[in-house]
């Protein structure tokens, strides 16, 4: 990989998102040699994917190039890669360009879709948690009404139009306000030849409730406000099958469409090497304790949505949220300063500072330690704590600039089909590989 040798110790880590990049930026010139290593050379604002995939926002306002994060750091370098396996018994990882050793290892892999082995739907479904596949939605999502002015089939028609979003947490309730309100104000001036109030959009959730993960006052708030849009929820219904035309249940109901967007759950992007002891299984995540080092290892830590910290206050691991992985990142970048001086670690404490999602335009749902808020109020607070989370002053602008346009005339200028997508077959690559 070219990595010049250092008088310092070596600090690898793995992955740029909230976890990694929070870590390497509080390393900044501390006595380590950090080698920072991502399959993209950019950190994703992932909270704002949906708003790419619905025309919102152009993706390079929520992307922020890696090597502009560390470019005045010192004995700091970062490498394009994708790293295939850890050898921990000679302290080195492989990836496809190269082996690199290290003294400390920090995987910060993230997560990606879960769909619970079922490969029909992981097949045919679309996922979001990159920005190329969110770019695939948006494409989807406009050649569907493209291709219903040309259809004469009724059905076909009706199925080009309907929008099945499955799992309804923050992203899944997310993106259907935002399909309702270009459904609203958007798609009637732009296809005035189409019966728009034929588009279908229904959140499908497998518990009795949507916003599973916030209060019970959210969760009735934010489905008054889906319900106001035009959103059909359906509760208490598991998808058990999609061939890309008929979603089937485990109910008597069945849709037909053309587009399933799955966002009912997350597992974590496992590097192989690890021993199984330190692997929970059942959603591929790594146990850690609570000073983030990985179970059975002295020199590997793991942080961020991929590692499982089970503690008496949570016993199931740390919500997989922007806000847990910046701390913790934060914090292991204080401990390993520590642990060059031999003193004493801190352990990990989560700071819950709240929950929040956004329905539309004037809604929003928060959750704060001691308070529930929604409504105007709280979609303005959910707007200032987004924009100030991005990185770059550029990025901050252009998305508050894009926010104001699209306030004030109701549009999303965003909404092109750059890069045509097509489904892939049976023996095509899914959506989780790009």
């Amino acid at each position: 990989m070219n990595i010049p040798s250092s008088p310092n110790k070596r600090i690898v880590i793995i992955g740029g998102g909230f976890a990694g990049i929070s870590l390497a930026k509080k390393l900044q010139n501390k006595k380590y040699q950090v080698v920072l290593l991502d399959k993209h050379n950019y950190h994703t604002f992932q909270p704002l994917l949906y708003q790419v995939a619905t025309g919102g926002l152009e993706p390079d306002s929520i992307a922020y190039p890696i090597r502009k994060v560390i470019q005045e750091y010192k004995d700091f370098f970062f490498r394009l890669a994708d790293v295939k396996e850890i050898d921990a018994d000679n302290n080195k990882i492989i990836a496809d360009i190269g082996e690199l050793s290290y003294d400390y290892l920090v995987i910060a892999t993230g997560t990606k879709t879960n769909y619970f082995g079922n490969k029909e739907i992981e097949r045919n479904s679309m996922s979001m948690k990159t920005i190329p596949q969110s770019l695939n939605i948006r494409s989807l999502i406009l050649e569907n009404f493209e291709q219903a002015l040309l259809v004469n089939n009724e059905q076909e028609r009706e199925s080009l139009m309907n929008f099945v979003l499955v799992g309804a947490g923050p992203t899944g309730v997310e993106l259907a306000g935002a399909l309702a309100e270009m459904k609203n104000a958007i798609l009637p001036k732009d296809y005035p030849d189409l019966n728009i109030d034929k588009m279908q959009i229904n959140l499908v959730q497998s518990e009795d409730r949507i916003l599973n993960t916030m209060t019970m006052q959210s969760s009735l708030a934010s489905e008054n406000f889906l319900k106001k849009l035009g959103v059909t929820i359906w509760k208490n219904v598991r998808v058990t099958g999609y061939d890309g035309q008929v979603v089937v249940t485990n109910s008597d109901l069945t849709f037909n469409s053309s587009t399933v967007i799955w966002t009912a759950g997350v597992q974590g992007k496992l590097i192989s090497g690890l021993n199984k002891e330190a692997i929970f299984e059942r959603v591929d995540r790594i146990k850690v304790d609570q000073y983030s080092r990985v179970k059975g290892y002295d020199t590997i830590f793991a942080v961020g949505d991929i590692a499982i910290m089970e503690t008496e206050k949570y016993p199931k691991g740390h919500p997989q949220m922007a806000q847990p992985a910046i701390q913790q990142g934060n914090l292991l970048a204080e401990n390993l300063v520590k642990l060059e001086s031999n003193k004493p670690l801190q352990p990990f404490e989560y700071n819950d500072k709240g929950s929040m999602a956004i329905i539309g335009r004037n809604k929003a749902v928060v959750d704060l330690p001691k308070y529930h808020f929604s409504g105007v109020f709280a979609w303005f607070v959910w707007m200032f704590v987004h924009l100030i989370s991005l990185i770059g002053f550029k990025n901050k602008a252009v998305v508050f600039l894009n926010w104001a346009y699209n306030y004030i005339l109701f549009d999303r200028a965003a909404r092109l089909i750059i890069r045509p997508f097509k489904k892939k077959t049976l023996h095509s690559f899914t959506t989780d590989e790009l």
